[in-house]
């Protein structure tokens, strides 16, 4: 879909974009100070300054283009097109002016420095060419490509539209109201997880709801949004459990699978397509691995649907400055902190790793996650992980 590009922040490109018009778009100054011929500077030096006579003046924004004749200057301001006839630009820092006192001259302005063609002056299209591309499809368009686009002359792109998402946490425990919690209940946070973590994409859920224990309703609820939203993303109900509801529910849908993932922690997930259209992503109830399986599963596929050109955070390395438990047999995927020193990154557990899919206040400080690779087992002190950083 076309949008005009002020409107387009944040949304990911559809198409290649070229520059419309030149950058710059003439021959400009790059200082405050007097258009010149070169060769007419020849010699000068704070000794011997050679005098020029003053012709005139070329602010920014005026479309005057006077003649300079042999021994001539014209007063020019930053950004104010060069004249046609001048080929450098001296600052007025390197000039005396022909008043006492006066830092610019009114007729007559001495040059105290020689200065080369070209100097101080920004070149038509030295930045990009008529046709030169500036961003490419697939690209998420930010303030300062933006911003390059519109000096390009550029008011319209076309973009993909963010998909529409309805999030559907599941638990009978979950406590939604202001009231006191009776014993068994929790509060539900899962729902303000994934609509915080789509929100950083830019992405507003269409709709957002908790659903208790019941697997009739949570497919009726199903069926639904099927046909109204591209993508279902619920929490909790995965596990092989007597009211583990979201499996029971999604057992009846032909295109959606139950797996359990080589992860740790986040091994109950369920995926695929619903009748309706919509693609379902069930994940696990414990808040770390919601999040765990949001960042590596559901926010590459919604990139994916946006055209998105990189599907995932790039990895870095850091130096653990504490030793943890590993995992044997699965990706280990630990939420941590990670700090800047002058020798490189370095990361620390954010929570107790020997236990973790639970523990959403140690999420909470997180800064990233260290990825550690199955069958390495234990991390110890001073040895390099790779990390991906998430909220820093």
């Amino acid at each position: 879909m076309a949008v005009p590009l002020r409107k387009a922040t944040g949304l990911y490109l559809a198409d290649d974009v070229a520059a419309a018009v030149a950058l710059p778009l003439w021959h400009n100054s790059a200082m405050d100070g007097y258009a010149v011929r070169a060769a007419d500077t020849a010699g000068a030096a704070p000794g011997s300054a050679v005098e020029l006579r003053i012709i005139g003046e070329v602010a920014a924004g005026d479309g005057v283009d006077p003649r300079l004749e042999r021994g001539t200057a014209v007063r020019i301001m930053t950004g104010a097109p060069v004249p046609s006839s001048a080929d450098a630009v001296i600052p007025v820092e390197q000039t005396a002016a022909d008043v006492v006192g006066a830092a610019w001259a009114e007729h007559r302005v001495l040059v105290r420095r020689e200065v080369v063609p070209g100097a101080h002056v920004r070149r038509r299209g030295e930045d990009a060419a008529v046709g030169s591309l500036l961003a490419h499809s697939g690209e998420r368009l930010g303030a300062r490509r933006i911003a390059a686009l519109a000096a390009a002359g550029v008011s319209e792109v076309s973009v993909r539209r963010r998909p529409r998402v309805a999030v559907i946490a599941t638990g009978a425990e979950l406590h939604t109201g202001s009231g006191p919690l009776e014993r068994g209940q929790i509060p539900e946070s899962n729902s303000v997880l994934i609509a915080g973590l789509l929100a950083e994409e830019g992405i507003e859920p269409v709709s957002v709801s908790v659903c208790d224990d019941d697997a009739e309703g949570f497919a009726a609820r199903l069926a639904e949004l099927a046909g109204e939203v591209d993508a279902v993303i619920t929490t909790g109900g995965v596990g092989p459990g007597l009211h583990d509801i979201v499996r029971i529910a999604l057992a009846i849908e032909p295109d959606v699978r139950a797996v359990r993932v080589a992860v740790k922690p986040g091994q109950p997930q369920c995926f695929g397509r619903l009748r309706g259209g919509a693609m379902i992503f069930a994940l696990p109830g414990n808040p770390v691995s919601a999040a765990v399986s949001y960042e590596l599963f559901v926010r590459p596929a919604l990139l994916r649907m946006q055209g998105a050109g990189r599907l995932h955070r790039p990895s870095v390395p850091a130096v653990a400055d504490h030793g943890w438990r590993g995992s044997a047999e699965r990706t280990q995927v630990l939420p941590v902190r990670i700090r800047s020193t002058p020798h490189g990154l370095r990361c620390s557990p954010a929570v107790d790793a020997r236990g973790y899919s639970h523990a959403v206040g140690g999420h909470g400080a997180a800064d990233g996650y260290a990825i550690v690779e199955p069958g390495r087992g234990d991390v110890s002190a001073g040895e390099t992980v790779e990390t991906v950083i998430v909220a820093w």
